[in-house]
């Protein structure tokens, strides 16, 4: 039930974030950019005790890289404000192929490899479709 309230959460947060473009064309406007079926996930890594600001530092720069992937639709990292050093992960891509290529980036491997000195247990992901209802739901 807490995974499920925090993929709510994060999909809300996360279609709710507005741009200029998106607050001049009026609530709900940003909706129609998500495709149905488009591919998200929803990830969680934790640092091992002593290592949050070290893992923060390694993290930190893939926010403005992953953004900067033309197939990435939406890219959010959080730190729990409880648990400093716990961080979840919010992207949507088209398709799981755009997925599978964003991971294979070398800067994405790059942070991979680094997570076995910095991390408890590696990156748990939950793999979602983001669904649509219609205009009236």
């Amino acid at each position: 039930m807490a995974r499920y309230l925090l993929a709510r959460l994060a999909l809300f947060i996360a279609l709710t974030a507005s741009t200029p473009a998106m607050a001049n064309d009026g609530p709900g406007q940003g909706y129609a950019a998500i495709p149905a079926g488009a591919y998200s996930i929803v990830a969680e890594v934790r640092a091992k005790p002593g290592k949050a600001d070290e893992l923060r530092a390694e993290t930190l720069p893939l926010i403005g890289l992953v953004r900067g992937d033309p197939k990435n639709l939406v890219y959010f990292l959080q730190e729990d404000r409880a648990a400093p050093g716990h961080f979840i992960f919010y992207e949507i891509f088209a398709s799981r192929a755009d997925f599978d290529a964003h991971n294979a980036m070398p800067y994405v491997q790059d942070w991979f490899k680094k997570l076995p000195d910095l991390a408890e247990g590696g990156v748990t992901v939950m793999h979602m479709e983001i669904l649509v209802g219609s205009p009236t739901n």
